[in-house]
């Protein structure tokens, strides 16, 4: 079997879809793209395509070494987000050839089916409670949200106690037994991390995720001696290289690779392995399609250390098109008492509606996060 296509199509709500065939009618589907760049992430699918053409598909690790190492400049947002979107295609092709799940290639599942989450209230939290309750009411066991709109480096007393009764009323609105994981979503800096995790505290939290940005992660070591929530972290690190130090130096709880970004499923899966041996849990990031949810799924049913599984249905970005649209067996993903059951079909599991795609493609997307500043001019994290 030989790769002789790699096409890609930018689809609405914001994603970037890869499809690759093989001269045995073989194919295999990938989602690579990093939300706000999927043209230029795009664009790289395509420098690398080059090596492929030809290739033998069942060769994931020599072609994942080599479209990794092979180039002189390496790693980063773009290029591992398009290495990931093929290496997703390259094992849906294995499996779908070989009639088995990825999961079953990769040594077969350790779990039947895990927990999922669902977001509530946007990139400004509002509506809250009501919104909580509406996640429970559908069965969900657990839920996230953003902790803030945007702080200052140093900000007011008021933006912080906001915040905090925000996140309250939630926990007040679905009682003790749900699971709330606050996303800071690197919008808060060292100083107000430590107050806003030790007055969160009270609250018994999930996790808290990206108490500050990636890049700052020497600030874990105080942030972490001021709360006793789980913190999670690792959606904008693209390797084990990027995530070695993060787990040696022991102050994050869970990690949360996104299957398009790091790698796909070979470098996830390593990754995954590395935590487990820290001790460090699992928790994939995936605010994006159904290739991508897939993956991730895929990951998670050989991960002894996953424990639950982000998903996009109904997420705040999801406006025109959303997660069950571009797939023919959306019950791959009907969700149970708060749970997803690990895909059983051959390859990722799901039967993407190639027509649809191809429609919705005429339309594409640019879709940008936005930009947000604050009351003195200069830029806020968002």
């Amino acid at each position: 079997m030989k790769i002789t296509k790699l096409t890609t199509y930018i689809v609405p709500p914001r994603w970037l879809f890869l499809k690759i065939e093989t001269d045995e009618g073989v194919i295999g589907w990938g989602e690579p793209v990093v939300e706000g760049r999927a043209l230029t992430t795009e664009a790289a699918v395509h420098e690398l395509a080059d090596y492929l053409i030809g290739k033998d598909p069942f060769l994931i690790e020599d072609h994942w070494t080599v479209l990794y190492r092979g180039g002189f400049y390496r790693g980063g947002a773009i290029h591992m987000s398009a290495l990931a979107g093929i290496d997703q295609a390259l094992w849906d092709i294995k499996g779908k050839a070989l009639g088995q799940p990825v999961h079953s290639l990769l040594g077969g599942q350790v779990r039947d089916r895990i927990k999922v989450y669902s977001w509530i209230g946007g990139d400004r939290p509002s509506e809250l409670a009501h919104n909580a309750r509406q996640v429970v009411e559908r069965g969900f066991k657990a839920l996230k949200m953003n902790g803030c709109a945007e702080l200052q480096i140093v900000d007011s007393n008021s933006r912080l106690d906001k915040a905090v009764e925000a996140i309250a009323s939630v926990r007040e609105a679905v009682g003790p037994d749900i699971g709330i994981a606050v996303d800071f979503h690197g919008r808060v800096h060292k100083p107000m991390a430590k107050v806003l995790a030790r007055e969160l505290d009270p609250y018994k939290l999930m996790f808290i995720e990206e108490p500050v940005l990636s890049e700052n992660k020497e600030a874990l070591r105080d942030i972490v001696n001021h709360t006793s929530t789980p913190i999670a972290l690792g959606e904008r690190l693209y390797s084990r290289w990027d995530f070695k130090s993060v787990l040696s130096d022991g102050y994050v709880d869970i990690i949360q690779p996104d299957l398009s970004h790091a790698g796909g499923i070979t470098e996830c899966r390593k990754i995954a392995a590395m935590a487990e041996a820290y001790d460090v849990a699992l928790a994939p990031h995936c605010p994006l399609g159904p290739i991508a949810l897939a993956a991730c799924l895929q990951v998670d049913a050989v991960s002894y250390n996953a424990f639950i599984q982000e998903q996009s249905l109904g997420i705040h970005y999801n406006k025109s098109n959303d997660l069950l649209d571009y797939i023919t067996n959306a019950d791959v993903f009907a969700y149970a008492d708060g749970f997803a059951a690990i895909p059983q079909g051959p390859g990722l599991g799901i039967e993407v509606n190639e027509d649809y795609v191809i429609e919705r493609a005429k339309e594409g997307h640019r879709w940008r996060n936005p930009i947000w500043r604050h009351e003195d001019g200069s830029l806020a994290e968002w």
